[in-house]
């Protein structure tokens, strides 16, 4: 077993004036920290699913990325700041401390707030929902760690982000 350690946050989150849809992940797993890029992990689905909602190629580079989230008024950041944690399991966070997801909504109109998994779920509404004021929406993980959930259902089960991203840019 892998022993609890101290992580603080280390990625920026990817946002710009258009952002209206915010993902929320629970914190960067120990790959996406080293790769410096969130969801870098190639064995999560993250990418593979949201390329998937608008018919695209998956983004491969973190240029590709940064561009898909700005043409799509995707946010991206994680609920926590830093926590206690061993390896990537969100089951042995302990010692949470928020995000300031305020440095997004203060500049981007964000519209819809979406968790994936209900670890981000859960501390999301415990911890930012009372002083941001936007509720959330949970997602299923995209992690490995819920294999239960085949790629096709994941995109099926993802696509009110796609739905939202689409509207927000009609207004």
């Amino acid at each position: 077993m892998q022993v609890s350690q101290l992580v603080t946050h280390p990625l920026s989150p990817i946002f710009d004036k258009q952002s209206r849809v915010l993902l929320l992940g629970t914190m960067p797993s120990p790959l996406s920290r080293e790769l410096g890029f969130h969801y870098a992990n190639p064995r999560n689905r993250f990418w593979a699913v949201i390329s998937a909602l608008w018919q695209e190629e998956k983004p491969t580079t973190d240029a590709e990325r940064h561009d898909f989230c700005h043409r799509h008024r995707l946010a991206i950041d994680d609920v926590l700041a830093s926590c206690h944690i061993s390896g990537a399991a969100d089951s042995t966070i302990t010692d949470a401390v928020p995000n300031d997801l305020h440095r997004i909504c203060d500049y981007a109109s964000i519209q819809k707030v979406f968790c994936t998994g209900s670890t981000a779920t859960r501390f999301y509404r415990k911890l930012i929902e009372p002083n941001l004021g936007l509720p959330c929406i949970q997602l299923p993980s995209t992690s490995p760690a819920n294999a239960r959930m085949r790629l096709a259902d994941l995109i099926v089960a993802w696509e009110p982000v796609r739905i939202a991203a689409d509207e927000a840019g009609e207004l």
